[in-house]
């Protein structure tokens, strides 16, 4: 007999102003997920390796102020309403120029100095999981339209972590919806993840100038180091957006630690992933490169690349993406 996700919520912690936090537990199949209703945050994942002990494999922080802290990393998080970059802090949409919040120089990064990470979501239980959502008003960051969004963790039969984004709003705008959980396979206290075997289902990225802005091309990886449609080990300096192919089921990418057995794919319905090695990290709890992140996302500056995919979404039309993290053994 197959029984559903075992779901429960406590209270975590509040915020500096006194706003409280609650933390949401989903356990089923050998996986233990933790997510804050703070940024819609993945605390934690513990999974099991090849020889059955379980460990923590995502980066996460051990409580709310810690979060309101270390707020550069977005351990863990749920980015919006335009997750990566759009440059020069700007996009025309139907004729008007909207100048949105700059927060990294004169670009926006994950929705400007107060985005998604910074809110407290309100959160109800579903079957297997937990329903996070919020409001975001016209005009926040400087972005059109009253969005509605949720975001669903649930647990698979399987103990994969399915997350699937949904947005309506009543004036068009662009939206880009990502989560920005940092893994490292051999435990979140290990240290450098560096070493983990990479596999994406990309022949293309897109670079980006000097301030990590797509120059607007799209150019194959073979010959360079950017190049992982066969595993090889992950090293240092990535930080860019990957074209995801048609993998006929097969998952977009595949992450493995060979010492501990673990093995994560990653599947989803978005056109792209973002690489990142956080070679930044270190001014806080954890080293440099302690995790590595794979953010499933519409291509960075899309609002301003119509060349891109689109990120639009107008009055009536509902924003759709879902990504699956699975987690096996080799």
């Amino acid at each position: 007999m197959t029984t559903g996700t075992a779901v429960q919520s406590e209270d975590f912690s509040t915020l500096t102003d006194g706003t409280p936090v609650r933390r949401w537990t989903l356990e089923r199949g050998g996986t233990r997920v933790r997510v804050l209703t703070y940024g819609a945050v993945v605390q934690s994942v513990v999974v099991p390796g090849r020889d059955g002990a379980r460990a923590e494999v995502a980066l996460g922080l051990p409580d709310v102020t810690a979060y309101e802290t270390y707020t550069g990393p977005y351990f863990g998080a749920v980015v919006g309403r335009y997750a990566n970059r759009i440059g020069g802090g700007s996009f025309v949409l139907d004729g008007r120029t909207h100048r949105v919040t700059a927060n990294e120089g004169r670009n926006t990064l994950h929705g400007g100095g107060r985005g998604f990470d910074k809110r407290v979501w309100d959160a109800e239980e579903v079957p297997d999981g937990v329903r996070l959502s919020l409001v975001a008003e016209d005009g926040e960051e400087g972005f059109p339209g009253r969005l509605a969004v949720s975001v669903t963790y649930t647990l698979d039969e399987d103990g994969a972590l399915r997350i699937a984004y949904r947005a309506t709003t009543d004036a068009p705008t662009v939206v880009n919806l990502t989560n920005h959980t940092y893994w490292n396979l051999a435990g979140a206290d290990s240290g450098s993840a560096l070493g983990h075997e990479l596999r994406l289902a990309a022949g293309r990225i897109t670079p980006v100038d000097g301030e990590s802005i797509p120059t607007g091309e799209l150019v194959p990886v073979e010959g360079t180091r950017f190049d992982f449609r066969e595993p090889r080990p992950v090293g240092p300096g990535y930080d860019v957006n990957y074209v995801l192919e048609e993998t006929g089921g097969e998952p977009a990418a595949e992450l493995y630690d060979a010492a501990s057995g673990r093995l994560m794919s990653v599947r989803t319905t978005e056109p792209g992933i973002q690489l990142y090695t956080a070679d930044h990290l270190g001014d806080g709890p954890f080293v440099p490169c302690a995790g590595i992140a794979l953010e499933t996302q519409h291509f960075p500056d899309s609002p301003n690349r119509p060349e891109f995919p689109g990120t639009v979404l107008r009055p009536g039309e509902e924003f759709a993406s879902t990504t699956v993290y699975g987690f096996s053994t080799r």
